[in-house]
């Protein structure tokens, strides 16, 4: 999901970024009837490495527990992790390549993994440095439907809407 997001943080020629977590956030953006919620994801394993240079990724894999997609609201959260199917569900990310686009804009391709279905994702990116720190954040947009998940509905009126929204900041060091 969340996270997956974030090819984005690649930095060095044949360089790692070594991401500090508590600087760094993926949380992923849902809207309910009567109202929004936000899932942050509280632990993940990343590996990320790019052309220090030019501030540009070579390579990314992340993979996260949902169990570690905290809503802020327990009955929600254990709801969520069997809707997934239950078993510790996992989601995996793994950066596929890059592309700068004719406006300039820096975009990324990757295979999110869900659910067990596999989905080819595109989303717009930026890579800052300040000093020794490496920002990589960005947004991509993602229906729940397409990884084989049914249409969240609670008492009859309730529906989560299958649209996401998955933002990710992660700020790291190159080694």
């Amino acid at each position: 999901m969340a996270g997956a997001l974030l090819c984005s943080m690649l930095t060095v020629s044949a360089a790692t970024l070594e991401v500090d977590k508590t600087r760094s956030k993926i949380q992923v953006e849902a809207k309910a009837t009567g109202h929004a919620f936000t899932g942050t994801l509280t632990a993940y394993t990343l590996k990320a490495s790019g052309d220090a240079a030019r501030l540009k990724p070579e390579a990314l894999e992340l993979s996260w527990n949902f169990s570690d997609l905290d809503t802020a609201d327990d009955g929600r959260d254990a709801e969520m992790l069997k809707w997934l199917g239950g078993n510790a569900p996992k989601g995996t990310f793994k950066f596929v390549k890059f592309w700068t686009d004719k406006d300039g804009v820096d975009h990324a391709q990757g295979t999110l993994m869900i659910h067990g279905v596999a989905k080819t994702v595109y989303f717009p990116f930026t890579v800052k440095k300040d000093g020794e720190w490496v920002t990589a954040s960005g947004q991509v947009e993602m229906d729940y439907k397409d990884f084989g998940l049914p249409l969240v509905r609670a008492m009859l009126v309730m529906t989560v809407d299958p649209k996401l929204v998955v933002n990710f900041q992660l700020v790291g060091k190159v080694k």
